[in-house]
């Protein structure tokens, strides 16, 4: 196929208008022209995310142009790659994180954003590349927790996609992982990935134990997911110079920072939105980022060729049943990662 041609007749989901998500269509969509600096891929799995939720209802600070297919994280096979693209070529296992687009049985990526998959990682399981990168980033960047061998990390959210990640790279590491969860299931699953301690947080009271565990030190870095009066709980159980980072806040509330504790503690509060290293902020700055971010790529290809990590898939979707899909993701009772399979 000529570079620059639309390909048409493909299914994949479809946003006419900002709307509920099990409002949405399959219908059959046309990809964009083929830009020289992109690789278009047949798509073997999608991720089901939170976010996706919200862009498709439009409540998201990042909101693509009507109509779109929406989703931003797939694994699959690269079928054709732009006039001036470098590192790959048609046949290459890839995953890769889209501006928009994944939801689909085709999709178009920027080669920046496009990263190889080990061959003893199902395209299923790499569709928690992000995960792996978020938590890689947080943990061992030195402007976040700089997470070292021997140091206690606290994880909170621990049975979701993230924190499954965030405990295989601690263990890589050599640190110490507390986990906290809400069901027991969710804790066993922990327990499973390799953290040290588990603790039911699920009355909003963790503090007391973590100070035990760490013979009232605190731990050293703590990674939040939850937001709310989880954070404000976690500054009472963080050790002296101690960092917690925030990634989001699945509670629905942003934390109010109690800035005496921070003071007196000395404690580093360093948030990371990943989505500003794929270049989904207003100033797009994937180029400036490139290497950052493909040298976190580059650990995830590493430690998955050496089965060193065990990215978690909970549950496999058709993309015609994305309703029940994202429901299951929203009910937050999925264990890691909740994908699309396509055909």
């Amino acid at each position: 196929m000529e570079s620059g041609t639309r390909v048409s007749g493909i299914r994949g989901l479809w946003v006419k208008e900002y709307c509920d998500f099990d409002k949405l269509t399959v219908e059959k969509i046309v990809l964009p022209v083929l830009e020289p600096k992109q690789v278009r891929i047949r798509v073997q799995a999608a991720g089901v995310s939170f976010a996706a939720n919200l862009v498709v209802a439009g409540k998201y600070q990042r909101k693509p142009p009507l109509p779109f297919t929406p989703g931003t994280e797939c694994s699959g096979l690269i079928i054709e790659c732009g006039a001036e693209v470098t590192r790959f070529k048609p046949g290459d296992r890839v995953c890769a994180a889209l501006d928009w687009g994944a939801y689909a049985e085709e999709a178009i990526a920027w080669e920046v954003n496009t990263y190889p998959i080990p061959d003893n990682i199902t395209f299923t399981q790499a569709t928690n590349f992000n995960s792996y990168a978020t938590s890689a980033a947080a943990l061992t960047w030195p402007h976040l927790l700089d997470l070292q061998d021997g140091q206690t990390l606290l994880i909170h959210g621990a049975a979701g996609a993230i924190g499954l990640a965030a405990i295989d790279i601690a263990k890589i590491i050599g640190a110490k992982v507390i986990a906290t969860a809400s069901t027991e299931e969710k804790r066993n699953a922990a327990l499973k990935q390799g953290a040290d301690h588990v603790i039911d947080y699920s009355d909003g009271n963790f503090r007391d134990e973590v100070n035990d565990l760490t013979n009232g030190s605190g731990a050293n870095a703590i990674l939040d997911p939850v937001g709310g009066d989880i954070f404000v709980q976690s500054l009472r159980c963080i050790s002296m110079e101690g960092r917690i980072c925030p990634i989001g806040f699945t509670s629905g509330s942003a934390a109010q920072i109690a800035s005496n504790i921070v003071l007196v503690k000395n404690v580093t509060v360093c948030g990371l939105n990943m989505g500003t290293y794929y270049g989904w902020s207003p100033n797009d700055v994937r180029y400036e980022m490139e290497d950052r971010v493909r040298n976190l790529m580059t650990a995830f290809k590493r430690w998955g060729s050496a089965e060193k990590i065990r990215p978690q898939v909970f549950a496999t979707f058709p993309l015609d049943n994305f309703k029940q899909a994202m429901a299951l993701t929203l009910s937050r009772k999925s264990i890691g990662r909740v994908a699309f399979v396509m055909n």
